[in-house]
């Protein structure tokens, strides 16, 4: 019986003082210290230790990463490409270890231009069915063949098919020979077969599908980076969705081309403002769109874009050290000149591997507030600054409150382009 009550009391003085640890500041500081650090050459981090008074930090290899250490914190400097660590040591003995990865300089050049956008998709869109009229009633040809909206038609009788120009001869040929067409669809990435028979429209001369096709998208959008090196870009900062499916495009090609901002309709709470904007008059490609994804569009541009303000190349920060506080974005409201607006980075999400609406901002820019009522639609992309470095890029609105969105961050935009910032090919460890 007394060794069963010294026992519980020794696990109550054991619980209790775990407890208490737990809610010492020294313990939590000690927590809060990262296990790996990732960095650019020439770049600066920092280690709250304000609560450890008594800490020593010591590097593994000076040539890579230099230390400084006041009351409050230590502070990392990446001298050059490549490895270390640091072991933090509290009255002499080691208590944590810190792996440093240095990587190389990178800078990217910062956009902010309006951009019009032109989508070819792979294949031809079905957007909608409508029934054909025929001398025994009405009916839909695609809709009985199992021809869905979102659908993508690649190929008829084994043939590519690439745009809606391409899909007319097969019809009237079919139609007239009763011959049913065998049609190839893609549907969530897979390829689907199925036979379709044309239909006479009643009192016409002309056989009918049953579907309504598109084989291309337009639109506005703002430019977030370039970059010189391998003259790949950004833009966007979230996927191009069809108006009528509400799904993806997939893109065959398609190319981006310099616009003006003709006119601005305000937000408002409930109702989601707009620019206006029309394609430069020259209509002059200035890129190719490759890729369209949930973090933008990518592609390579045809020769450098100015915005006649930031057109220096441009220092990165990484998801996991962007800080809350003031920012400021690029972008245009009027014709085609970039300004930099203030805002604020309210927070910031540190996510380890590429996700979408990483940031929360909000607009605080007075000028801008009274011209668009915050974020509107055709300002996605718009590239976010934060201490003379790119952070992110402007993404969503909320809908019930304009002057405040998401943002994506710069991070895996750059990944989505197949622009690699990590040292030796590999990802930074999180």
């Amino acid at each position: 019986m007394k060794k069963d009550f010294l026992r519980k009391i020794i696990g109550g003085i054991l619980l209790v003082s775990l407890i208490s640890l737990g809610f010492n500041k020294s313990f939590q500081e000690y927590m809060h210290i990262p296990k790996n650090i990732t960095i650019f050459e020439g770049q600066d981090a920092e280690i709250d230790t304000a609560a450890i008074p008594a800490a020593a930090m010591t590097a593994g290899d000076n040539s890579v990463i230099a230390l400084s250490q006041d009351e409050k914190k230590f502070s990392l400097h990446g001298e050059e490409n490549g490895k270390s660590e640091m072991v933090l040591e509290l009255a002499g003995f080691p208590i944590k270890k810190v792996d440093v990865n240095v990587l190389k300089d990178f800078k990217v050049i910062p956009g902010g231009q309006s951009i019009g956008v032109k989508l070819n998709t792979v294949g031809v869109l079905v957007v909608g069915h409508h029934q054909v009229n025929t001398e025994e009633g009405k009916e839909s040809p695609g809709e009985k063949a199992g021809i869905k909206v979102g659908d993508l038609i690649t190929e008829i009788n084994g043939k590519r098919i690439e745009k809606m120009s391409d899909v007319a001869p097969y019809v009237q040929s079919a139609g007239n020979s009763g011959d049913a067409l065998n049609i190839t669809i893609m549907r969530d990435n897979k390829n689907i077969q199925t036979k379709l028979l044309p239909l006479k429209e009643k009192r016409e001369n002309s056989y009918k599908l049953g579907l309504y096709i598109r084989d291309s998208a337009a639109g506005i959008g703002t430019m977030t980076f370039y970059h010189p090196g391998t003259k790949k870009y950004g833009a966007l900062g979230h996927v191009i969705s069809d108006m009528d499916t509400k799904k993806p495009i997939v893109v065959d090609d398609g190319e981006i081309v310099r616009s003006t901002v003709t006119s601005i309709e305000k937000g408002s709470s409930g109702n989601p403002g707009e620019k206006l904007a029309r394609f430069s008059e020259d209509k002059e490609i200035i890129g190719n769109i490759t890729t369209n994804s949930p973090f933008g569009i990518f592609g390579e541009l045809n020769k450098e874009m100015t915005n006649g303000i930031m057109d220096t190349p441009m220092p990165i920060t990484l998801s996991d050290q962007v800080k809350e506080g003031p920012a400021q974005i690029l972008t245009v409201v009027d014709d085609d000149k970039v300004k930099l607006f203030d805002i604020e980075v309210v927070s910031s999400i540190p996510q380890k591997f590429p996700a979408t609406k990483g940031l929360v901002i909000k607009v605080t820019d007075k000028e801008l507030l009274k011209k668009t009522g915050g974020i509107v639609q055709g300002m996605s992309g718009s590239p976010i600054i934060q201490n003379g470095k790119v952070i992110g890029a402007v993404t969503h609105v909320f809908v019930n409150d304009p002057t405040s969105g998401y943002g994506v961050h710069i991070e895996w935009m750059l990944n989505e382009a197949g622009i690699n910032i990590y040292d030796n090919g590999k990802q930074k460890a999180s």
